[in-house]
């Protein structure tokens, strides 16, 4: 899937990077959060408010292809369009660096929807941001 609906721009800072001189592979899942979190915010849709009703969205899965390494003060760019297939919202993500559009990372994160601690078909807020799939 090639068509992004939110893009992030971040900066690596030095201390995401391992002995190695490259991001940790760990710090990917905070940069993929981070642009879900923003995308979220940026819709008017707020975790806390969500939760005070007793509504959670949680992670269930994630598929991470690591292609190129970020290193210290690259500047890139998270990309995200999200599907809902049946119960769960199905985020589409991409790493890209910004001076030459490079792939570092793609990223599928499933997230499901849980109402008062029990599974629920979705969240009626994420709807209106989604693609529906027969999925």
């Amino acid at each position: 899937m090639n068509s992004y609906i939110y893009e992030l721009e971040m900066q690596v800072r030095d201390y995401e990077c391992d002995i190695q001189g490259i991001v940790n592979n760990a710090n990917y899942l905070h940069y993929l959060e981070h642009t879900r979190h923003t995308f979220l915010t940026a819709n008017n849709l707020s975790f806390a408010q969500l939760h005070s009703r007793g509504i959670d969205a949680v992670v269930s899965r994630v598929e991470i292809q690591y292609k190129n390494s970020l290193r210290p003060d690259d500047v890139f760019i998270s990309k995200l369009n999200v599907v809902r297939q049946g119960a769960k919202y199905v985020f589409n993500q991409v790493i890209c660096k910004k001076n030459d559009n490079t792939l570092c990372i793609s990223a599928k994160i499933d997230i499901v929807a849980l109402v008062n601690g029990k599974l629920s078909k979705g969240i009626a807020e994420f709807d209106s941001l989604t693609e529906v799939t027969g999925v």
